[in-house]
């Protein structure tokens, strides 16, 4: 009971200090904490609520925002709460950032969606690093070598495009459709989007797309997440009402914290609200597994991929079978006495015709 009137009074606290305050730490309990973040890690986030500093588990953290009054500023973008560092090779970087508007997070992430453009087509893509490491579909570049990335930068004048002939394939999955590029000849760091979480995405969730419809670039759609794992020919998808249509494959699907959830794959061009995208942590995966999907240079069509077999061309039924018969064997003059039995074989010598397995003279003719 003492427990529970304490934690009420801090709470009442942080209530008070809310008009000061910018970070907002929900409870599952259903309780928030109102106040400074002073440290954020895996197993504690430590608040200061002014008359107090309270230590909160992770696992009883329902969700960290910021509190609305500082939220609906103007001009105030998605803040990065904490950057997660992983090790070097992982290349794709994480980070606990705090939802926002659509409209705030397209301002902060959009130059990070890119244009894939090869001779065959086009579609959407995303900086990972700030190298220019990228990810797309595999089938936005399906064997193709020549490859064109369009980033758009925000200049004075609003976006202006720079495009880059000099892009390297680093690896490719076609089982999971995934392909990871890197853009060469780049000295001015990129903007780049964080990768988010499959355990925090649910159904219902917002979210929202950017990229290349029928080239038509920057395109912004929004939807919610109508299932988490929906399986699609041997394989999981987040299935999702965000439109998606041809020239978006390869672009992210983002939560309203700005984190990539999925990587926009197919969708149903007749069916509205049907599309479909390939989970983060399948994207983590083909990342982190890189070297064994590495590209080769000298065969363009590096990873197997079996192709089905071409159809029957003679789509009739078939003729039932039937086995064959066999004529009754009438006996010629000169033959000798007697008759061939129904349906026996016989063998020509001298001129004569004599049952098979019957003897005429010294030979014997055998079965």
């Amino acid at each position: 009971m003492n427990t529970c009137r304490t934690m009420g009074l801090l709470l009442a606290l942080g209530a008070a200090a809310s008009a000061v305050a910018a970070d907002r730490v929900v409870l599952k309990g259903g309780h928030e904490v109102v106040g400074e973040i002073l440290k954020s890690d895996d197993d504690v986030i430590i608040v200061d609520i002014g008359a107090a500093v309270l230590r909160l588990p992770r696992n009883q953290v329902l969700r960290v925002t910021k509190d609305q009054d500082a939220a609906t500023q103007p001009g105030t973008e998605p803040a990065v709460v904490e950057e997660k560092k992983g090790p070097q090779w992982q290349l794709y970087r994480t980070a606990r950032l705090t939802p926002t508007t659509i409209e705030k997070n397209t301002e902060r992430f959009a130059e990070a969606v890119v244009m894939v453009t090869t001779p065959r087509g086009m579609g959407s893509g995303f900086v990972i690093t700030p190298d220019g490491h990228l990810v797309t579909n595999y089938h936005v570049i399906a064997r193709e070598t020549r490859i064109k990335v369009t980033v758009f930068r925000r200049g004075e004048r609003g976006y202006e495009q720079k495009h880059y002939k000099k892009v390297k394939i680093i690896a490719i999955n076609p089982f999971v459709d995934m392909a990871l590029l890197k853009i060469e000849g780049e000295e001015k760091p990129f903007r780049f989007a964080y990768l988010g979480d499959m355990k925090e995405v649910e159904a219902g969730q917002r979210c929202f797309a950017i990229g290349n419809p029928l080239g038509l670039t920057r395109t912004v759609s929004q939807g919610i997440v109508s299932t988490k794992n929906r399986n699609y020919q041997g394989h999981l998808y987040i299935q999702t009402t965000t439109d998606v249509n041809p020239g978006n494959s390869g672009g992210p699907l983002f939560n309203y914290k700005g984190e990539v959830i999925g990587v926009t794959s197919m969708g149903y061009l007749f069916l509205s609200g049907l599309n479909f995208a390939v989970p983060v942590d399948v994207v983590k995966r083909f990342i982190q597994n890189r070297d064994a999907f590495a590209y080769d240079e000298d065969n363009p069509n590096s990873g197997y991929r079996y192709l089905q077999p071409n159809g029957r061309g003679n789509k009739e039924k078939p003729p039932p079978g039937k086995l064959p018969s066999l004529d009754e064997q009438e006996p010629t003059e000169g033959a000798g006495k007697g008759t061939t039995p129904p349906g026996a074989k016989t063998s020509e010598s001298s001129g004569n015709k004599t049952p098979r397995g019957e003897s005429k003279g010294s030979v014997r003719i055998q079965e």
